[in-house]
């Protein structure tokens, strides 16, 4: 590991000699991650492309994708672009990344099941703005919004993120 992993624990990430509040998953860390379970996944990940809400913040990087008003995330198993970006409307299950609140104002994507997806492993693992502090999170790893930012600012694709169980 070097200072510029971002190094993720049950209750803090250590990122370019900093450390972080930060929250996981209400499944806790797993090695065994599957869809549904809440856990967020231990092991190496890495930074996969960034999106971000034009109508509430300036990218924060060069390569930051904006969000648009019709933009989903695919969570259904079932579906042939499970765990991808698509766009409504959309039948099968998904998220909606331009919401009412300030979580997904600004989101990581990070390479966990992506973007070749095999149904069953589990959606998006993203890296975005915590509700409140050590608010546990869907499998996600959450920061403040300030935090979250600073990070932002400073990964690059393909950057590691370690998730020690």
């Amino acid at each position: 590991m070097t200072t510029d992993d971002l190094v993720v624990t049950r209750w803090a990430t250590r990122f370019m000699g900093r450390l972080f509040s930060c929250s996981i998953g209400k499944g806790g860390l797993s090695s065994d991650k599957r869809e549904g379970d809440g856990a967020t996944p231990a092991g190496v990940l890495r930074i996969a492309g960034m999106l971000y809400r034009p109508d509430r913040l300036e990218a924060p990087t060069t390569w930051a994708r904006p969000i648009g008003p019709a933009d989903l995330w695919s969570d259904d198993p079932t579906a042939a672009d499970y765990n991808q970006l698509v766009r409504a409307p959309y039948a099968p299950s998904h998220e909606a990344l331009r919401r009412a609140d300030p979580l997904y104002d600004l989101i990581l994507l990070t390479d966990w099941n992506y973007p070749v997806s095999v149904p069953g492993l589990g959606s998006a693992i993203f890296i975005h703005r915590w509700r409140k502090p050590r608010h546990p999170t869907e499998g996600c790893v959450a920061f403040s919004p300030g935090d979250l930012l600073w990070i932002a600012q400073r990964v690059n694709l393909g950057t590691r993120v370690v998730v020690r169980p």
